[in-house]
């Protein structure tokens, strides 16, 4: 008999570190925004797109690019590992980490130039 370590409401999705924590991360995100937009009131800047946009805009529009880098990963590639790491019975590590590294870049560039 499989045991698992998640309640019952949260068995329904596969819960890997990956995705652990791309949501930790996103959580993590909106408290320092949050935290952000009390203790340094957001101003209005324009970028690239020729349009003004503020701290909360640019966190959309990398959270959703992000979603999608994260789509077209499983979509052409899996979640096939790329290695796996000599710890206990071996963990393998997921490309979902690339496109997790992808994500921070794009976030990096959207931050910087929009």
């Amino acid at each position: 008999m499989e045991t698992s370590l998640l309640p019952e409401s949260l068995a329904w999705m596969a819960w890997t570190p990956a995705t652990a924590a791309f949501f930790c991360g996103i959580a993590l995100l909106l408290v320092l925004m949050t935290a952000l937009a009390i203790w340094r009131p957001e101003v209005e800047r324009v970028g690239v797109l020729h349009i003004p946009t503020t701290r909360g805009d640019r966190l959309f529009l990398a959270l959703l690019g992000s979603a999608f880098i994260h789509l077209a990963f499983l979509a052409f590639f899996g979640t096939s590992p790329v290695a796996s790491l000599p710890i206990g019975e071996g963990i393998e590590v997921s490309r979902l980490w690339i496109a997790s590294a992808l994500s921070l870049l794009y976030a990096a560039v959207v931050f910087r130039t929009v």
